[in-house]
């Protein structure tokens, strides 16, 4: 894929980016590893100064990197300068508990003295997604730096601007030169960075495909990896739940980001008592959704990322709706310039049917009824991914029991699924492995080291 920024709301070429050569990747790589060498012996004082510089460049300008976002891949404008909002948090979060978090750990043995100690392990690489564009890479980027590593960043190709930016934002903030890095490569070239001696260590958020290329690449390399990947989160509503809420905070939670989310609501199953009600108001909200230009802040709804991934979600739909689902609202694109598709509703969806088992990254909720609460964590279940689960409920005690049983990252109880720097985010089963932010995630990318004194 070509190395290119493509406006979605119009679908007009914006600019071309010319790849980096292998000789010119070997260079950075080799800069990088050299900063490293300062970089490690920085104190966590320093670290942190430069880590709240770099939110405080992020909260000043913000409109601008925003705009960034929307242009290239078709986010409401308002949730993109939400997340730039996020990043300067990330940053500030880790700036202020990393120290804490990775201090020495002392342990009582045989020994005069003992203890555990972090340190950092040298360059990290990155292969990071478009859907988030700054926030996939500060989540990694800001709990590295402070660790004491170095990062280089493989963006994907329809982002190359918001990739750019990103490394103009830690120059800006005073990061040594080499200490993050972003190379404009094709994902052909991601093999051979991954065997660089000097590369020490992987993270990938994104497809099942790039993720398994990646995990075996780095695998055969004996590297340490980090997957994000894909979900068809449940969002488990029973008969006791707040309705209107959970209506109201489905409808944003598969349409946020305009679908594009792994952590989106994509399978609703509905208890059959409540499924009707909740149906009809579901349907009435996603009609209402303002869907329009994404720079313009009453949009609730923009446009699919890229053309080839709105064909990719039609299809799915008129696939299911062959195999016998019927769609409720929404359900072809919209007659309009650039890469729009509708809030769409499919219900009646069954075991067997595409929308079932496929991961469907756009505005397309699928409704699912289930006879019972145990039919219900079953269907929850009942799929390749384990991400993160919502589940709806006044019954608080039994909402704990149930929530040991979802086969999943994170359970979310009567509230929207999202990543907090608070708190450990990944997934199991192909969703991939590893953590993410809180004290796991900065933990996955040093060198767990015992020190035994005598």
């Amino acid at each position: 894929m070509a190395i290119e920024t493509i406006n979605p709301a119009d679908n007009k070429l914006v600019k071309t980016f010319e790849k980096m050569s292998d000789t010119k990747v070997s260079e950075i790589i080799s800069s990088s590893e050299k900063a490293f060498q300062t970089w490690r012996l920085t104190l966590f004082e320093q670290r942190a100064e430069l880590l709240i510089k770099t939110a405080n460049v992020l909260r000043n300008s913000k409109l601008k990197y925003a705009e960034i976002m929307t242009l290239e891949m078709g986010k409401p404008i308002t949730q993109a300068i939400s997340e730039v909002e996020k990043c300067a948090w990330v940053c500030e979060y880790y700036a202020q508990n990393a120290e804490t978090i990775l201090q020495k750990e002392i342990i009582e043995t045989d020994a005069s003295e003992s203890f555990v100690q972090f340190d950092p392990i040298g360059i990290v690489l990155a292969v990071m997604p478009w859907n988030y564009p700054f926030w996939q890479v500060f989540r990694f980027a800001a709990p590295a730096l402070m660790a004491g590593n170095v990062c280089l960043l493989k963006h994907a190709s329809n982002v190359p601007m918001s990739a750019l930016a990103i490394e103009e934002i830690f120059t800006e903030a005073g990061l040594p030169e080499g200490t993050f890095k972003t190379l404009l490569i094709e994902s052909s070239q991601v093999n051979n960075v991954i065997q660089n001696p000097l590369i020490k260590a992987t993270t990938l958020t994104g497809s099942e495909p790039a993720g398994m290329a990646v995990a075996s690449a780095s695998g055969k390399a004996l590297k340490k990896s980090v997957m994000e990947l894909g979900g068809s989160d449940p969002f488990i509503v029973l008969s006791d739940a707040n309705i209107d809420e959970a209506v109201k905070v489905g409808v944003l939670a598969r349409i946020l980001n305009n679908g594009q989310s792994c952590i989106a609501a994509k399978r609703f199953i509905l208890l059959e008592d409540i499924a009707d009600e909740f149906e009809s108001k579901f349907v009435d909200k996603m009609n209402s959704l303002i869907v329009g230009n994404p720079m313009e802040k009453e949009t609730e709804l923009g446009p699919i990322a890229r053309e080839d991934l709105l064909l990719e979600l039609d299809y799915q739909v008129k696939e299911t709706e062959k195999q016998g689902a019927k769609v409720l609202c929404g359900g072809n694109r919209l007659n309009r310039e650039g890469a729009f598709y509708p809030p769409t509703v499919l219900s009646n969806v069954k075991k067997g049917m595409l929308a079932y088992t496929e991961e469907l990254f756009g505005p397309v909720a699928i409704i699912i009824r289930a006879i019972n609460e145990g039919e219900a964590i079953d269907i929850a279940n009942d799929t390749p991914f384990g991400l993160g689960a919502s589940l709806w409920t006044n019954n608080m005690e039994n909402a704990k029991i149930l929530a040991a049983k979802i086969e999943s990252g994170s359970v979310f109880i009567n509230g929207l699924v999202k990543s907090d720097p608070r708190l450990p985010f990944g997934g199991i089963k192909t969703s991939g492995y590893g953590r993410e932010l809180s004290h796991y995630g900065i933990k996955e990318f040093v060198n767990i080291k015992t020190v035994w004194i005598k």
